[in-house]
């Protein structure tokens, strides 16, 4: 059976930002052919957002980009724990700044943020 090494990952961040930057040369130092996508431009809708959390297996929260600035100036610090997980879907979805960058995904896995030691785990190749 023959098997592409390449394996195709989308990577949803913020271009500007030094760390999505470093993620995306990790992802491709790995082999990985890279698929970009702006958060703030093509902001994951809240279907979206929850398959990504399904199969990342993360609490909700990890999903929020708590030292952001809209989450300051939304005062979510004293909301998040009223809020519905539909509630908290809807809102990252109509604020890519919100969610906590980047997120990668082949459609089976999912990372959010940026570590280089778990991407070597599950974005390195293992043959």
């Amino acid at each position: 059976m023959h098997t592409d090494n390449t394996n195709k990952v989308t990577i949803i961040e913020y271009p500007k930002c030094s760390t999505c930057r470093a993620a995306v040369k990790s992802l491709k130092n790995k082999g990985n052919e890279v698929i970009s996508r702006d958060i703030v431009n093509d902001t994951p809708s809240a279907k979206e957002l929850k398959q990504l959390l399904e199969i990342s297996g993360l609490d909700i929260k990890k999903l929020f980009n708590t030292s952001g600035e809209v989450y300051r100036e939304l005062g979510l610090k004293d909301k998040l724990g009223s809020m519905s997980e539909e509630e908290k879907l809807e809102l990252l979805s109509q604020h890519g700044m919100l969610i906590k960058r980047p997120i990668v995904t082949d459609g089976k896995k999912v990372t959010v943020g940026y570590k280089e030691d778990t991407y070597e785990q599950v974005w390195g190749k293992h043959e």
